[in-house]
């Protein structure tokens, strides 16, 4: 991990916070890839629409192993609620599908600034509703869904793990890598990882600033450790790495599934930062990560079905 971020330091790229977000987001496309392992060949994938309330068309893309009926994986991307999309979180849900044998739909909401909070919210949930909706014509198996994602990704899939809980539209996992679940960065893993360690304060600060109001920061949409109960919400299997100004948090939300009565497997990769489970041709950590999410979904999709 440390001759990654030295060799991240040495290519001497602008920081994403220093660009406007357009060109923030051309940057992560151009790099998002690098480090992460070639796309795997699956036996299906393509390029749909699950539509917003508004009717906006949300672009999403589907990840299958086979062309059998299968239980799906939402997928919702990290980048800040600001950068990513579909093509720079391809090759993670290739490996997800094929590692899991479950299909993968990874949606592509709107971001910040353009778009601010609640619309990826709003978006997220629209698509896991969409998916339930339609997926059957997609030849997916409705009944054994999850929702997963990192980062900012990871929010979005825990808050929506919270609404299905409150439609009574069933989950049977919360995939949660490295999420944010705080309204304020003020937990001792932001001070201790506040630079140099691949999420830097600076970063944070900026992405929020493009996603959200202050007034708005302490609404559990944007922090679900400030929703007011998680009791049956799905069981969670959350990705966390020790070197990550999120991992406090990650922590904190884990211990609050648990008080609620919700299954909670917890996995702490040592000695990594955060994004480190896109990081496969570099890390071999990252591999087993992705292997550990894929067991995860594979127990909770396949194995409660029999």
């Amino acid at each position: 991990m440390a001759g990654v971020i030295d060799r991240i330091r040495r290519a001497n790229r602008p920081p994403y916070y220093t660009l406007p977000p357009s060109e923030a987001r051309q940057a992560y496309l151009a790099a998002a890839e690098i480090l992460d392992l070639p796309r795997a060949p699956l036996a299906r994938v393509h390029d749909l629409v699950l539509p917003a309330d508004d009717g906006s068309p949300l672009p999403a893309r589907l990840y299958a192993p086979s062309h059998e009926r299968l239980p799906a994986l939402l997928y919702l991307h990290g980048g800040g609620f600001t950068i990513g999309g579909i093509e720079t979180h391809d090759s993670l849900c290739r490996q997800l599908a094929l590692r899991s044998g479950a299909a993968v739909v990874s949606l592509e909401y709107r971001l910040a600034p353009e778009h601010r909070f609640p619309v990826a919210v709003d978006d997220a949930w629209a698509g896991l509703r969409g998916l339930h909706e339609r997926g059957e014509a997609l030849g997916l198996d409705t009944r054994r869904l999850a929702v997963g994602g990192d980062s900012a990704g990871g929010t979005l899939a825990a808050v929506c793990a919270i609404l299905a809980r409150d439609a009574g539209l069933p989950l049977a996992l919360q995939l949660l890598v490295t999420p944010g679940t705080t309204a304020h960065q003020d937990t001792a893993s932001h001070a201790t990882f506040a630079e140099g360690f691949v999420l830097e304060r600076a970063a944070i600060e900026w992405f929020f600033a493009q996603y959200i109001d202050p007034a708005d920061r302490s609404d559990w949409r944007f922090a679900p450790l400030n929703a007011p109960d998680l009791d049956g919400v799905a069981p969670a299997w959350v990705c966390l790495a020790e070197c990550d100004p999120l991992v406090d948090e990650g922590i904190a939300y884990a211990d609050r599934l648990r008080l609620a009565g919700v299954p909670v497997s917890l996995e702490l990769y040592r000695g990594l930062t955060h994004d480190f489970i896109k990081m496969g041709r570099a890390i071999p950590e990252a591999l087993q990560a992705q292997a550990d999410a894929a067991d995860a979904l594979r127990e909770a999709l396949f194995d409660e079905a029999r």
